[in-house]
């Protein structure tokens, strides 16, 4: 099934074309990171979706229902998790987590919440006194909270240290093993690379490329890089389409181990910089926006 659905979607801001014909599939269940540089389309296209922005043209489904006249059975149904929060500080998190709560159909348990984000030795602190991290463990739980179906999360772990990013990632999994449709933007493609069933690479308001992380672009098919030293004659690289055989001839050559052999692929970092070099500077989105009320 298909929770999220576009066709021919175009979005315009005077002259300038920010989405300019964007077809696009996500399945149901399925965690997919929408990339591209900023001015991409991308804060454009996920308001769309979330029905916080008009659309100028195309055919748009999230959850069987068009965003632009959904109805409140619908957003029930959804959970958005903003690149920031503000006006909260005052409360602590469990107050905020209960009182949003109560605007849902059928909620998950706050305390529930608290733990699946961490929060339990701070739910009852005020939210002025949260780190960065906490806090944005809190905004999931804000996104959370009304057990949606789909969750779109915007930069989720912009300001987190390693350790909270791997435990946040951890979570995300643990929604997507229940089943819950994620759409994710991060500038961060190793957030990608873990979480990703798919990705989709945007500019300039159009689809570049749009595949699984292991063969985005084609890198899994691309040349490998193999490297070693060789005492002798210093520091050797060749690119082969079959470096195992290339490092068994090297294997033998060298008796064994191969003096600091490193075998690589082009990453998903290299491959989405290919990919968008012809467009960077070239964005059709305006960076900062206001959001219709």
């Amino acid at each position: 099934m298909t929770a999220i659905s576009i066709r021919g979607l175009v979005k315009t801001y005077g002259a300038t074309r920010a989405v300019d014909g964007l077809d696009l599939d996500i399945e149901t269940g399925e965690v997919f990171a929408l990339l591209g540089p900023n001015g991409a389309g991308k804060s454009t296209t996920v308001e769309i979706l979330e029905g916080f922005r008009d659309r100028d043209a195309g055919e748009v489904s999230v959850l069987g229902a068009d965003p632009a006249r959904a109805d409140r059975l619908w957003r029930n149904r959804i959970g958005i998790v903003l690149q920031s929060s503000s006006g909260l500080d005052l409360l602590t998190p469990r107050e905020i987590l209960t009182s949003t709560a109560k605007t849902y159909a059928a909620p998950r348990a706050v305390d529930d919440v608290v733990a699946a984000v961490g929060l339990e030795e701070k739910a009852d602190s005020r939210i002025a006194g949260l780190s960065g991290g906490q806090r944005r463990r809190l905004d999931v739980g804000l996104g959370i909270i009304g057990r949606p179906e789909l969750v779109f999360l915007d930069e989720p772990t912009t300001g987190f240290d390693p350790q909270a990013r791997r435990d946040f990632w951890g979570l995300i999994r643990g929604l997507a093993a229940e089943g819950t449709t994620i759409l994710l933007t991060t500038h961060y493609l190793d957030e990608a690379e873990q979480l990703a069933d798919r990705v989709g690479v945007i500019a300039a308001g159009r689809l570049l490329a749009l595949d699984t992380p292991a063969n985005l672009g084609g890198r899994a098919s691309e040349e490998a890089t193999v490297t070693w030293l060789d005492e002798a004659s210093g520091r050797h690289t060749e690119k082969t389409s079959t470096p195992t055989e290339l490092v068994t001839r090297l294997a033998e050559q060298y008796h064994g181990e191969v003096p600091e052999l490193v075998v690589s692929r082009p990453t998903l970092e290299d491959t989405y910089l290919r990919l968008i070099a012809p467009h960077v500077g070239q964005g059709s989105e305006p960076i900062a926006e206001e959001v219709p009320a």
